[in-house]
């Protein structure tokens, strides 16, 4: 006789979606996204790894849950309209997508990577749109505009998070660039190198925000 929480042909009564992709993501912080895999999950859950699939048939399938809880909450980082302007509203959004990729190790990874269409994903691109054409933007420069700022954020985060991962020993790239700009004829690399070996990320990251929206606002006026 099984109870709630006894298995039943090999499968716990209480293994669900939302409980798969938290495990999910307690597994990729620990280990990172190379590291995850069907079985190790159904392990951690302890199920047979067949039980998964009734849930996600493919591991792209459990990317895509885990992508989509990853952003939750992000879509409502713009604020009121009259709070402020279209680009600090925007650059709002952007910035929220950015520190929920960050909150989990290869979080742009495994976002960059999926394409969901979860009411998570769609709010933050509604979000978005939405400030733009009520600033003034026609449809079709909202919706490439969305995919500007998606993109460069992601982006981004993916070389952030690429660039922090012990593995990477980020401080001998930086000291190999620093040597190969230093003993070659790279007079301009020589001279900005404090700049392109510094690990401040979100003075990066500001500063290309930056650029966009000032680009973008050039296309409005």
């Amino acid at each position: 006789m099984s109870t709630p929480s006894s298995p039943t042909r090999g499968r716990p009564a209480r293994l669900n979606q939302a409980r798969t992709v938290q495990t999910a993501l307690d597994l990729l912080n620990e280990s990172g996204l190379d590291a995850l895999t069907m079985r190790r999950l159904a392990d951690a859950m302890d199920v047979q790894a067949g039980a998964l699939y009734r849930y996600f048939a493919t591991k792209q399938d459990l990317l895509t849950a885990m992508a989509e809880r990853m952003v939750g909450g992000v879509a409502e980082a713009a604020g009121p309209a009259e709070d402020s302007d279209w680009s600090e509203r925007a650059a709002r959004l952007a910035r929220a997508l950015r520190a929920a990729l960050l909150a989990h190790r290869d979080g742009a990874r495994v976002y960059a990577g999926t394409h969901s269409t979860g009411p998570n994903t769609l709010g933050f691109a509604d979000s978005l749109t939405g400030v733009l054409r009520e600033a003034g933007f026609s449809d079709a420069e909202a919706a490439r505009a969305l995919y500007a700022v998606a993109n460069f954020t992601v982006g981004h985060t993916l070389e952030e998070q690429a660039a922090l991962q012990p593995e990477n020993n980020g401080s001998a790239d930086a000291g190999n660039l620093h040597e190969a700009a230093t003993a070659g004829a790279y007079p301009h690399l020589a001279a900005t190198l404090p700049t392109l070996t510094s690990t401040d990320f979100t003075a990066h990251f500001e500063f290309g925000l930056r650029l966009l929206l000032d680009g973008l606002r050039a296309v409005r006026q």
